[in-house]
């Protein structure tokens, strides 16, 4: 009975962990690494054709991203899941073949222009997509369900998307037997549409998240619902669009639900019949699944609605934009608009059209309604940047930026700490991973210095027995290796600007979770510095 930590160990993103019990082979999560990754990840200990099941915690791709590689290098097992999991993962397993083959076809297009042409594969096909999805079997939450001999599961409901789940397994070998629950991603409290995190009341080992480990969220009571009416009122007042970079899944549902209460109660004074696009196929499906879903997945105030028949996330004036012809024409309308579309951080998808075509308007707003990662269009934005690079054309920025506070659909570090009291009797030991490098290790500390628990936050390839409870390796952070660079003058010059971008890099964080009134002043100077070179 033995655990092996493969993905999201000091990194967020990647969520892979490979058990061996029961003379059988299972993953919790496959998922896929996204953005900047520091270590490097363990193989998986056996081949794909041996892995027998896999427990998905939710449809986010970062958990469920690698099924269909899973599926192409020859596995045939079974993928457990909620219904709304499995609903939501054939849309998004095929959005996410659809890319990585359109990104293979723009790869060897380009490579064929050189001389030394090298034809680029795709990750996994469609194909490969449409046979991981029909490997799913849906469990319904709170029921406890016999997988094989000795070996059983139950889904939990953890409040952070439509059908995420806490995995709890059950393992018996002889006459022992073990409980592992491994969170998946805890939500936020007080999410519209979808219910709080349940809470698990006993377990001997522990997996629990921590993208959020070492931040909180306001203790001010949130308005969404007034925030977003000035952000609409006054933008609409001055002829302008409202330009909202969105998460296709979760968080546009989000948004039509407080735009439906909005318009209902008329509290856009003189633009009682603003329209609403929401331009993203995927979001727009994922918009279907929602209304479809079981009732045990809604909140109680989303299901007072329901059965006043009333659909939660649809207003009078919603248009659903399907083909780039219709995303196409919502900027060639002059009439003042809500303009919802993907991606969320901007750096993909349709959402970079409409900001080509809305940035450089003053009467225009452009706001933010999630995370911004480092690196991306939407962070460069919200820090200010006077002009932006669209479509090899340079974007100035007279649009108004806001940030729409609060929502998240993860728990902060309150929240976590909150979710593992629930425990009621403490587990044997906790294990740390979902985090950015030292966020896994410091909120390992803060379990063991405030609730008093065993806690651990391993690296990938560390092993772990369930039945001794003892490490069997305890793996050290291999990091990603460099990709070779050319060598001579240019090379030790390039070296040396990614050192000090770095050591900028450092400075900044050291001022993330603190207050100093020259932070605006810096944050001028690096985006007019960067204006300056990216010309």
């Amino acid at each position: 009975m033995k655990l092996n930590f493969i993905g999201a160990c000091h990194e967020v993103t990647g969520s892979c962990h490979f058990l061996e019990a029961c003379g059988k082979h299972m993953l919790v999560d496959y998922g896929m690494e996204q953005g900047q990754q520091r270590y490097e990840n363990a193989p998986l200990p056996v081949p794909y054709s041996d892995i027998d099941y896999i427990f998905l915690t939710h449809a986010h791709i970062d958990h469920s991203g690698l099924l269909p590689l899973a599926y192409a290098k020859g596995f045939r097992g079974t993928i457990f899941s909620t219904e709304p999991t499995a609903k939501l993962s054939s849309i998004m397993l095929r959005d996410s073949a659809h890319i990585q083959m359109s990104e293979a076809e723009w790869r060897n297009r380009k490579a064929k222009r050189g001389a030394d042409f090298e034809h680029y594969e795709p990750l996994y096909t469609m194909e490969d997509a449409d046979g991981a999805i029909k490997l799913f079997k849906s469990v319904r939450y709170g029921e406890k369900v016999t997988i094989d001999k000795g070996i059983e599961v139950r889904f939990t409901d953890v409040g952070h998307l439509l059908g995420s789940a806490a995995v709890e397994l059950f393992l018996t070998e002889g006459e022992v037997t073990k409980k592992i629950v491994f969170s998946g991603d805890v939500g936020n409290l007080n999410q519209p549409i979808i219910k709080d995190p349940e809470l698990v009341k006993e377990a001997d080992y522990v997996l629990i998240e921590s993208t959020y480990g070492e931040r909180l969220h306001s203790d001010r009571k949130i308005d969404y619902i007034g925030d977003l009416t000035k952000v609409l009122q006054k933008t609409l007042d001055r002829g302008g669009n409202v330009v909202i970079p969105s998460f296709a899944v979760g968080r546009t549902q989000e948004l039509l639900y407080f735009l439906r209460e909005i318009k209902e109660k008329g509290l856009v004074h003189g633009h009682d019949d603003f329209p609403v696009y929401v331009d993203s196929p995927l979001a727009v499906e994922a918009t279907s699944i929602f209304v479809r879903t079981s009732r045990e997945c809604y909140d109680d105030d989303a299901l007072a609605l329901i059965h006043r028949g009333i659909n939660p996330i649809s207003c009078p004036d919603l248009n659903l934009s399907i083909t780039p012809e219709d995303s196409k024409a919502i900027n060639f309308d002059d009439e003042p608009k809500v303009i919802i579309s993907a991606s969320g951080m901007c750096d993909a998808g349709r959402i970079r059209h409409h900001l080509k075509h809305n940035l450089w308007r003053p009467e225009c707003t452009i706001l933010f309604v999630g995370y911004q990662s480092v690196g991306t269009l939407g962070r460069a934005i919200v820090e200010g940047a006077s002009a932006v690079k669209l479509f090899g054309e340079d974007i100035s920025i007279r649009a108004e930026v806001e940030t729409l506070i609060g929502l998240s659909g993860h728990a902060d570090k309150n929240g976590l700490l909150s979710w593992m009291k629930g425990f009621e009797k403490k587990p044997s030991q906790v294990f740390v991973v979902h985090g950015d490098d030292m966020v896994t290790e410091h909120f390992a500390e803060t379990l063991q210095s405030e609730l008093g628990l065993k806690a651990y936050a391993p690296f990938s390839g560390t092993k772990y027995n369930l039945l001794t409870g003892e490490f069997e390796y305890i793996a050290e952070g291999v990091p990603v290796a460099k990709k070779s660079r050319a060598v001579g003058k240019a090379a030790m010059i390039f070296e040396k600007l990614l050192k000090a971008g770095e050591r900028l890099l450092s400075i900044i964080r050291h001022y993330e979770h603190g207050a100093n009134k020259d932070i605006a002043k810096m944050t001028r100077e690096i985006n007019s510095l960067a204006d300056k070179w990216d010309k």
